[in-house]
């Protein structure tokens, strides 16, 4: 079972504080830093000192960090035509020595669009079934060929398709709930397919359709991993948990329900539940990006029994 952190920064973070961050991940054994990807505040925090771009803050940390995998869950695809989305991680992975992966998502929060001036198109999904064969398709394009495109929403004639990611391929991650269409494009386009803050049956449920949607589509099931996201909140006591629950707002019976929350070994027992169902890699939701005891304490208490 991997563990990777994934952070909030519209919720309120500077760069610096991400870097702090994803410098801790790394140094305490984590496999992966992501973020995600949203220009406007959620909730009652105030958000400040405002957001950061996703894909920059992945260039910065691609260059301060050495060993972690950096990634978005999920980029919105209504924040960038694809073929300049395609340009921008192939960079960043450069950038990182190969270590980026893209999660990419249709687009959900109509206020922020509307905050920043960004179209927010009723016809999301079925952009995202072209972004994601545009992005892909310029990768996986032969140096010295040209790559075309000709869909609904977008048009491209004799791309250079340049450049090219370190890696050989770029992992792509697609999530969510949707019944039909998610699992057929996580089937035909994802490395990894991310169900994001469900219940144990509905993952077991989801993971089902989208091993399904791949057997029809004559793709080994197996070939794609398995992955949840679960807001965190640890402690070494209930009255830590507690303390750490009240930081972020949160009541700890409803973490409890909803996401990892309690002792090491209440957390180790509930991902070995998700193990079962066939979870490969959890996304622990870091909502307060200031208290790294709390990673130090998943790290060395939970981390280490799962190893």
């Amino acid at each position: 079972m991997d563990l990777r952190i994934f952070t909030e920064p519209q919720q309120g973070a500077t760069y610096d504080t991400l870097l702090t961050v994803a410098k801790a991940t790394e140094d305490l054994g984590f496999d992966a830093f992501f973020r995600s990807d949203h220009y406007l505040k959620m909730g009652s925090v105030d958000g400040l000192p405002g957001p950061t771009d996703a894909w920059i803050t992945l260039a910065g940390l691609a260059r301060e960090t050495k060993r972690i995998r950096l990634g978005t869950l999920m980029t919105a695809g209504t924040f960038r035509l694809p073929g300049v989305l395609a340009i921008q991680v192939a960079q960043v992975d450069q950038m990182s020595g190969g270590r980026v992966e893209l999660g990419l998502g249709a687009g959900w929060y109509e206020e922020e669009h509307t905050a920043y001036g960004i179209p927010f198109p009723k016809e999301k999904i079925a952009r995202l079934e072209e972004q994601l064969a545009i992005v892909t398709g310029l990768w996986a394009t032969e140096l010295g060929e040209t790559f075309d495109f000709h869909g609904t929403y977008y048009d491209l004639k004799d791309s250079p398709a340049l450049p090219k990611p370190a890696q050989p391929k770029v992992p792509v991650l697609v999530g969510g709930q949707g019944a039909r269409r998610t699992p057929r494009l996580a089937a035909r386009y994802a490395d990894e397919f991310n169900m994001p803050f469900g219940s144990l049956e509905d993952t077991e449920l989801q993971f089902g359709r989208v091993r399904a949607a791949a057997q029809e589509a004559g793709r080994d099931a197996d070939e794609i991993t398995y992955s949840n996201a679960f807001v965190v909140c640890v402690g070494k006591d209930d009255a830590e948990v507690a303390r750490r629950a009240a930081a972020i707002g949160r009541e700890v019976d409803e973490l409890k329900a909803n996401g990892l929350a309690g002792t090491p070994a209440e957390v180790v027992e509930k991902i070995g539940r998700f193990t079962e169902v066939g979870s490969e890699r959890i996304y622990l939701q870091m909502l307060d990006l200031s208290d790294l005891d709390h990673l130090e304490l998943i790290s060395s208490q939970v981390q280490s029994q799962l190893s």
